[in-house]
């Protein structure tokens, strides 16, 4: 273990000197390709411990150390977390990319789409064009995204991701919270016309897994974002299917209960129609039946026992409010309540 964690401190150093260091230009070929496989080894290791929590708790120590000795050398080093340790090629990548130091020679051998990759039997694998090989993989998942099995489909879950970064980018950097409500309004600006698909973006970011405590406080403030978004809100409890709103309402408390509102004043805005024979919104663009809103209420109160108990309560109570009648037509929330427990 020993020989493991002085590994470790050793690739967390080599990122560093990636990113920060002038060392980088020195660096050949031979010596990309060193880094890229002790890259690798890290992966290997997140690979095979990250459910072991005893060694786990072992290598986050050695990381804390090892992070705390390069934040005195390198002032701009962003410190390596256990979860980091997952994607630590991209994490080099992106350190040598963005290393004003980084010679021409290395830049070309990255983005070389002209040779063809060595794969013959070797002790570190071949690195030509590795960018390159990125940008075709990342052109496959586009033109593959309508086949994706995922609920909010490719292009969403990876600008999901990007917009998680970026916040977290700003509260970390103690950004003012106006400056950071800020740019997720000039997101939200930018996805006029498209507002579907920025509904499904917020609900890719907000399922992303959280790996850190910066993660979490990300999708907390983009939470507290939404709900200061009524209209975003509503469209969203409108658009996305419901199995995805599950999903966010059992994943996010904050978010269950706006989605629960939502619901509430939907009900509110409705008034019972004679001729149709049935509760009807009475804005003009009516975009939830009364027999959609019964299966939201059911399917949430069944994703979300806790709230279910509360929820029937709160229900009969507003029921109470309007007279307690159980005759059809006199409250909508008696007539929601008759619904839910059919």
């Amino acid at each position: 273990m020993e020989a493991v964690l002085k590994n470790l401190a050793s690739t967390a150093e080599l990122l560093a000197v990636a990113a920060h260091s002038s060392v980088v230009e020195q660096w050949d070929k031979q010596t990309l390709s060193r880094a890229f496989h002790w890259a690798q080894y890290c992966e290997h290791l997140f690979s095979r411990f990250h459910n072991n929590p005893a060694i786990r708790r072992i290598v986050e120590k050695q990381l804390q150390l090892t992070n705390q000795s390069l934040l005195t050398a390198f002032p701009g080093y962003t410190e390596v977390s256990f979860s980091d340790l997952s994607r630590c090629q991209h994490l080099l990548l992106v350190g040598l990319l963005s290393n004003p130091e980084l010679p021409s020679s290395i830049m070309k051998t990255l983005f070389d789409t002209m040779s063809p990759v060595n794969t013959k039997q070797s002790e570190y694998q071949d690195v030509t064009g590795l960018c390159s090989r990125f940008i075709q993989c990342k052109s496959a998942c586009k033109i593959l995204s309508p086949l994706t099995l995922s609920a909010v489909g490719v292009d969403a879950e990876v600008q999901g991701v990007m917009l998680m970064e970026r916040l977290g980018d700003l509260l970390s950097q103690g950004s003012e919270a106006c400056r950071t409500e800020h740019f997720l309004d000039s997101v939200l600006q930018g996805c006029e016309g498209a507002a579907e698909h920025f509904c499904l973006v917020i609900a890719a970011a907000l399922l992303t897994t959280k790996n850190s405590g910066a993660q979490t406080a990300s999708q907390n403030f983009l939470l507290d974002w939404l709900k200061k978004k009524p209209s975003v809100l509503l469209h969203m409890c409108s658009a996305l299917p419901t199995t995805l709103l599950l999903d966010l309402a059992k994943e996010h408390l904050k978010f269950r209960d706006a989605y629960y509102d939502v619901l509430k004043t939907w009900a509110s805005d409705m008034e019972y129609s004679i001729s149709d024979g049935e509760w009807v919104q009475t804005c003009s663009d009516r975009t939830v039946s009364f027999q959609r809103l019964t299966k939201h209420f059911l399917a949430l109160f069944e994703a979300c026992p806790s709230l279910s108990e509360d929820g029937e309560k709160e229900l009969n109570a507003l029921k109470m409010s309007d007279g307690d009648f159980d005759v059809r037509g006199l409250s909508v929330w008696g007539d929601l309540l008759s619904a839910l427990h059919k």
